[in-house]
């Protein structure tokens, strides 16, 4: 039994630590107001699933529901998870959709639980690594059969996050590609251009590494009917910085869905629409970054201008190959503008 001395000093501990965390809790709703810097935790949907992250187990419990696993991957002071959350499962209709056909599971990227995995077991932050997560929110999507039959690097806005769980919760991979799914539904109005004004390569017919020697090439694949594409070229690709930075580029746009042959950095002749599915690029715009031949890193969500502008460094620089992790690149790279006096602004 605690003796009187004892339980004075637990409670002046317990006092110290509630403080120090409201003080933690102010500071932070301090910064998100001053400007998204860190939005910090955010509180996930009550109808997320509670697991305790056996992953066989969740996929068998969806699967006699009639449902599918879906895994969330999360950090917190990640911006686009609270766009994730606040954007998008704030929606009735996408929340009704996600509860009718998914259990969501949620994952910490820098966390310390234990994921089971058959008979494998990894903390959180073990799994993504060997899963190879470089984005948040990054959604992993499993059939009845344990396979993972969409992973989605990144954010999706609204209505195409919407048609893409109907195509996994309707079980259409089974009957057509995404690529092709998407092509059809075409969920979002915008300008019904191709913004290939930007191209820079010696031959947009060939963008072999022989015909490409002096820069990385940037391929960005997108499509006409595309808001975020417009986004992209009408504001994000505007800025000095992205200026500066599209400058160290071979930098080719291409539309996605088209016929037209070409030669590929690798040196083989293809469709543009066949090897975007080879690439298995899901998403427009894509922002594909390929040095000597050879793809070295994708972006393939919707980012803002910082993400984006430090995806193109991440490659120019070529910081890939000493710091695999994009998403501590990023972190350096913003606490090193920091330094010099440049404000971060992480959702403009």
């Amino acid at each position: 039994m605690l003796k009187v001395t004892q339980l004075n000093r637990f409670f002046i501990f317990m006092t110290f630590m509630l403080t120090a965390l409201q003080e933690v809790s102010a500071r932070s709703e301090g910064e998100l107001a001053a400007g998204m810097v860190n939005p910090g935790y955010q509180e996930h949907p009550d109808w997320f699933k509670v697991s305790f992250l056996d992953l066989f187990e969740d996929i068998e419990d969806a699967a006699d529901n009639n449902k599918r696993l879906l895994i969330y991957y999360y950090q917190d002071g990640c911006p686009y998870c609270k766009k994730l959350l606040e954007d998008n499962f704030s929606q009735r209709e996408i929340a009704e959709k996600a509860q009718k056909y998914f259990d969501v599971v949620s994952i910490n990227l820098w966390g310390d639980k234990e994921v089971t995995v058959g008979d494998n077991v990894y903390t959180e932050k073990e799994f993504a690594e060997a899963l190879k997560v470089q984005y948040t929110p990054t959604l992993l999507f499993f059939d009845e059969d344990k396979k993972i039959v969409f992973r989605a690097n990144g954010y999706y806005l609204p209505e195409k996050f919407s048609a893409l769980l109907d195509y996994i919760g309707q079980k259409q991979e089974a009957v057509v590609s995404y690529q092709d799914y998407m092509a059809k539904t075409s969920p979002q109005p915008s300008t019904g251009k191709l913004h290939n004004d930007i191209n820079s390569v010696r031959s947009i017919n060939d963008l072999s590494y022989k015909n490409n020697r002096d820069k990385p090439t940037l391929v960005m694949f997108e499509q006409k009917k595309c808001a975020t594409c417009d986004e992209l070229h009408l504001d994000i690709l505007k800025r000095k910085e992205s200026l500066t930075l599209l400058s160290r580029f071979n930098v080719a746009v291409l539309d996605m869905w088209s016929n037209e042959q070409l030669i590929t950095p690798a040196g083989k002749k293809l469709k543009i629409r066949d090897w975007a599915k080879q690439l298995d690029v899901k998403y427009a715009p894509s922002l594909v970054f390929f040095n000597k031949g050879e793809e070295v890193f994708r972006s393939d969500a919707y980012l803002k201008a910082f993400h984006t502008q430090s995806a193109m460094d991440y490659v120019a620089s070529e910081a890939y190959k000493k710091q695999t992790n994009f998403q501590r690149y990023i972190d350096e790279r913003a606490d090193h503008l920091r330094q010099q006096g440049i404000a971060v602004k992480l959702m403009e």
